[in-house]
């Protein structure tokens, strides 16, 4: 088992969204905002048949995060939480992941709806979103039972910055 492991980066997103304030925490605060993901020329040939797909999975790296944290007080609460009770951004590997609806594909470009990540970030993987096998049954929600509407008005903070 090795302990490195790299990836590149296959494109990155284009977003509204140019500094961590003030910025959507999920997808949901996101509703309505057009993006649009830039795959390199080099995988451009792997989007073949994605347009007929609705949606999809997107893997992103968290490229402004300079430190982690094993525990943080996440935007829709007061108590602190373990890191991998939370979508924080400033976990020991930053990869992020959203389920973004297509609107359209064009040559290397992706225009999708709700991305809430910020401009620039380098996009890992695109996966089909597959609800007969991304769906859950008998889901338990944790400390955001009862919360989890908050999240499309919610927005970002500092408190993920390191100097904080």
């Amino acid at each position: 088992m090795t302990d490195s492991i790299s990836y590149q980066a296959i494109g990155r997103i284009h977003t509204p969204f140019k500094t961590r304030e003030n910025s959507p925490v999920q997808s949901s605060g996101a509703k309505g905002t057009v993006s649009t993901i830039e795959i390199k020329p080099e995988f451009s040939a792997g989007l073949k048949d994605l347009e007929g797909f609705s949606h999809i999975v997107l893997i992103y790296h968290f490229h402004l995060v300079d430190h982690w944290s094993l525990s943080v007080t996440p935007f829709l609460d007061v108590v602190e939480h373990g890191i991998f009770a939370t979508r924080s951004p400033i976990r020991p590997n930053p990869i992020g992941m959203s389920v973004l609806k297509i609107i359209g594909i064009k040559e290397n470009l992706i225009t999708v709806e709700a991305a809430d990540m910020l401009d620039q970030t380098p996009i890992l993987d695109i996966k089909p979103f597959i609800p007969s096998i991304d769906e859950a049954q008998n889901v338990r929600l944790g400390w955001l039972t009862g919360i989890t509407q908050n999240f499309e008005s919610t927005r970002s903070d500092d408190r993920f910055n390191q100097n904080n």
